[in-house]
This record gives C-alpha cells, sequence and structure tokens, in this order.
C-alpha cells in the first residue's frame, strides 16, 4: 500500500442509529483517521442523511450518504452506483465493507477494477451464511476481519475459511464516558430506587427480533431470585416493540414490583445507569462481542455474559466476568444471588478498579489502534 493510500469505506449508518455496529463503526474511522492520518479516506453510508454533532471526524474524512432514498426502491442501486463510480473514479488502494451485505457488489469491483477489499464480520450477519453471493463475497476478500474469535471460529467452521485469512479487530469502548462512580443520586431519585438495594441491569434494544438477549431468562428467574433477595430490582434500559410482551410475563410472573422500564436513554446518562447497578447481566446467545459488557466493565461492574456467542470474548473466556449457559434459568438464577450475596469464587466481581483497568488494557481504543496499525502492516 503506498505511503499516502487511498481507502474507501463503505458502511450501512453511523449518525441516526445506535446499535453495536454502528458504534463499532465510528470507532473505525477515527482510528483510521489516527493509524493513517495522510491517507485519502471516503466513507460512504448507505442509510444515514446527514451527520450530527455527537460524533465527530477528521475534516480530511470525506463523507457521502444514501440515506434519503432509503423509502425508495432506488436506495440499494443508488448506493451501489455511488460506490461503483467512486472506485471507478479515484481507484482506491483498498475498500473497507463495514458489513457483510456489501461483499457481493466489493467482489464484482475487485473482478472488474482488481481493487482489493476487506469485509468486517460481527456476529449473526455473518453465521449460518446460505446467500452463495456472500459466501463467494467473503470468500474473495483479501481479509475478512473478524470482531470476536467466537464469530472468526464460526465461519472456519461453516464455511470452510483458514483461520489465517481472519485477523481479529475485537470491539472497543469509550474509557472516558464510562468510569467507576458512585450511584447517581438523580437516577435513583428519579427511579425510586434505594441506594442499597441489589440491582441488575441489562442494557439492549426490547425488539422482538433481540429475544436471544437473554431478558426473559433473567425475569423468569426473578421470583426464585427474590425469595432470597426479597428487594431485588431488574432494570432494563431499553426500547422496542417487544416491551408489550415482556411486560405481559412480568405481570403473569408476578414480579411488577421487581422490575423497572427506563426506556431509553440518552448517550450522556448511560454510564450513570451502569454505575447504579450492582450487577450487569445479558446472558445472550445471539451476540457478535457485546459492547455493553466492555461499558459494564469499565464502570467496575460484576457481569454475566452467555457462553455461546461472543461474550466469551468480551470477558475473557471467564477471566473478566461469568460466563452461564443462557438456556437455564436455574443457573442464571444461582449467578445472580451468588454475586449479589458476595459469594462467587471469582474474585476480581469485586474490584472494580481491576475490572476497569483490565478492560482498558484488552479492549481500550488505544489498544484497537494497535490492532488495526498490525492489519494495514500485514498487508
Amino acid at each position: 500500500m503506498p505511503r499516502t493510500p487511498k481507502i474507501h469505506v463503505w458502511l450501512p449508518d453511523i449518525f441516526q442509529f445506535k446499535g453495536g455496529i454502528q458504534v463499532y463503526s465510528a470507532f473505525l474511522i477515527q482510528a483510521l483517521e489516527q493509524v493513517l492520518p495522510d491517507s485519502d479516506r471516503h466513507v460512504f453510508l448507505k442509510n444515514d442523511t446527514h451527520a450530527t454533532e455527537d460524533i465527530e471526524f477528521d475534516e480530511q474524512t470525506k463523507i457521502s450518504f444514501a440515506g434519503r432514498w432509503k423509502s425508495t426502491f432506488w436506495h440499494t442501486p443508488i448506493f451501489a452506483a455511488q460506490v461503483l463510480l467512486a472506485a471507478i473514479k479515484d481507484r482506491p488502494d483498498l475498500i473497507i465493507c463495514g458489513h457483510i451485505n456489501f461483499s457481493p457488489l466489493a467482489a464484482k469491483i475487485f473482478n472488474l477494477l482488481k481493487i482489493p477489499y476487506w469485509v468486517i464480520v460481527h456476529g449473526i450477519d455473518a453465521w449460518n451464511i446460505e446467500d452463495k453471493s456472500k459466501i463467494y463475497g467473503l470468500k474473495s476478500a483479501q481479509k475478512i476481519v473478524s470482531v470476536s474469535e467466537y464469530t472468526r471460529d464460526r465461519i472456519v467452521y461453516e464455511q470452510k475459511i483458514s483461520p489465517d485469512r481472519i485477523p481479529l479487530l475485537p470491539v472497543t469502548f469509550n474509557d472516558r464516558q464510562f468510569t467507576v462512580k458512585p450511584k447517581p443520586q438523580y437516577l435513583l431519585d428519579r427511579l425510586q430506587l434505594n441506594p442499597d438495594q441489589p440491582t441488575i441491569l441489562t442494557v439492549t434494544r426490547l425488539a422482538s427480533g433481540d429475544r436471544y438477549k437473554g431478558y426473559d431468562q433473567i425475569i423468569q428467574a426473578l421470583p426464585a431470585i427474590r425469595c432470597q433477595i426479597p428487594n431485588i430490582c431488574y432494570l432494563l434500559v431499553g426500547k422496542g416493540d417487544d416491551r408489550d410482551r415482556i411486560e405481559a410475563m412480568v405481570d403473569d410472573l408476578d414480579v411488577r414490583d421487581c422490575v423497572t422500564f427506563a426506556g431509553f436513554v440518552p448517550d450522556d446518562e448511560l454510564a450513570d445507569y451502569y454505575n447504579l447497578c450492582d450487577l450487569f447481566a445479558m446472558p445472550s446467545k445471539g451476540e457478535g462481542f457485546g459492547i455493553v459488557y466492555l461499558e459494564a466493565l469499565a464502570c467496575g461492574k460484576p457481569t454475566i455474559g452467555g457462553n455461546q456467542d461472543g461474550a466469551i470474548d468480551a470477558l475473557c473466556k471467564g477471566e473478566l466476568g461469568v460466563l452461564v449457559n443462557p438456556d437455564s434459568i436455574d443457573e442464571i438464577r444461582e449467578t445472580i444471588v451468588e454475586i449479589l450475596m458476595n459469594k462467587h469464587s471469582l474474585s476480581i466481581l469485586y474490584e472494580p478498579d481491576m475490572l476497569r483497568q483490565k478492560a482498558i488494557e484488552k479492549y481500550g481504543f488505544e489498544q484497537f489502534k494497535q490492532n488495526l496499525s498490525c492489519l494495514f502492516q500485514k498487508l
């Protein structure tokens, strides 16, 4: 790659929707700006219509938006034409596809113009792929960049691709935003909680397609947890079309007094919600990684994840948190009670500053930049 490379980055979105992929994509662009400050960078956003003030990029990073056509039939064809014409005009040295859905088009451009490309794979988007065009796009990529060992290992097994072709670029987080602090009084007042009330937190979209996150299992465990911890509180942060069903389940189990729905929480309050809890729990079985685990660890919180997905990476195979069978309500209940009663054998759970330090050492933004730099050095 030349000293001043031209890099095109194709992403679904960054500004108008906030999820794990969007947060990762924003960090990726910011890392590119610092790792390759002299590069000619052009970012193409399929679903966004404009930038927002909460995310800042270097003035040298050019951004093109295709979201204005999102509600029309022409949305995908226009975006495809946009990136194709730019590739023909600019002849970039590398195209980075921020989602596997872009890989078929990148493969066609490679065949036409010989422009190499990388594909970033996150999680469920890249598991059990049957679409032949996506499989071809994946296998034709110069690099398949995985956010977790778990996703890499699944692709190796399912698509019979050598692990040597799948380097890791794990998720990162904002360690300045998420820090260890006391329980915020304003949230205790707002949610009518007592400072000494044991509180479990889950941060997720409450969407019907995201039931794999494990909040159902925690709610089903609450009656038994309440028998041992009578003043237990389960705090759910997030909104979505699944909330009515969840509320009905809460009523059916007669645990309404144990569950608090916080709804949507703005970014500037999110760290305070982590600091409000005594335990972060998301026993998922469909996470590609799960940035929420890192945010909880950075706030020094004991954390529970599932043992069947990317949480294995986030919690360092059980070194920084507890991995449970996401289908076992009994195991989830037992683990929650052990942690909240200070009886769990993993001592680091009760060392907030050490949890934070380890999370930053492994997944902080400086480490993310080093990992990205290594990918370019191996071109």
